[in-house]
């Protein structure tokens, strides 16, 4: 289900949003339960004036850092507009980025994305979301896709994505359809971060055996 927006009552919500945000341009996270996490995001069609749109990426990318998170979209920020941002340049050891098949993924912007699986090729392994926070649950998705969305000046791209860089822009782009991990997780997987110690770099094939999943 989609809500129907103005462009000016957008411009006033974003606005709103915007005033919200403290001295570091550091917005709130919305969490599962509001009704804007739940919905069919706005395709971005220019609603925004330029200034504007610019202020709300850059408190979207400071909120992405300040979480921490490797993304985050619009509805997280309460906004429904099919925008996201993505980085992930955290240092992690090198086995860990070798079994989740991690590369650094350097800062970009996503609008109105679109993802399909380019081989048969799936991966599972844990997820969290800044607006679910506290818990992370396995999820299985594909670990080769081809996406398709605009920049900020609304041209278009289409790329190439596999292992985390893809499961990163996936669990982005779900959020724009208004879908959570935890709709795609095996439910049985969910674990609280305080028990995060018992299962060493979140091993999947570990976690299996102890939470029978």
């Amino acid at each position: 289900m989609t809500t129907e927006y103005t462009d000016e009552q957008l411009i006033e919500l974003v606005t709103s949003v915007l005033e919200t945000a403290d001295d570091n341009l550091v917005l709130p996270i919305v969490q599962l339960g509001h009704p804007v996490l739940r919905q069919q995001a706005i395709p971005y069609t220019g609603q925004l004036m330029q200034p504007l749109l610019e202020e709300l990426l850059d408190a979207m990318r400071q909120t992405m850092y300040d979480a921490p998170g490797v993304g985050l979209a619009a509805p997280q920020v309460g906004i429904p507009l099919q925008i996201a941002v993505l980085e992930d340049l955290y240092p992690i050891p090198e086995s860990i980025a070798s079994e989740r098949e991690r590369e650094p993924l350097e800062y970009f912007e996503i609008f109105n994305p679109t993802y399909t699986a380019a081989s048969e090729r799936t991966a599972e392994f844990y997820e969290g979301c800044l607006s679910f926070e506290g818990f992370q649950g396995v999820v299985s998705r594909p670990a080769d896709i081809t996406a398709t969305y605009n920049d900020r000046d609304g041209e278009s791209h289409t790329q190439s994505f596999s292992g985390w860089q893809a499961r990163i822009v996936q669990h982005e782009t779900d959020h724009l359809s208004g879908t959570v991990y935890i709709d795609k997780a095996k439910t049985r997987s969910l674990i609280n971060e305080t028990e995060l110690w018992r299962h060493e770099s979140l091993d999947v094939a570990t976690a299996k055996k102890v939470l029978n999943f």
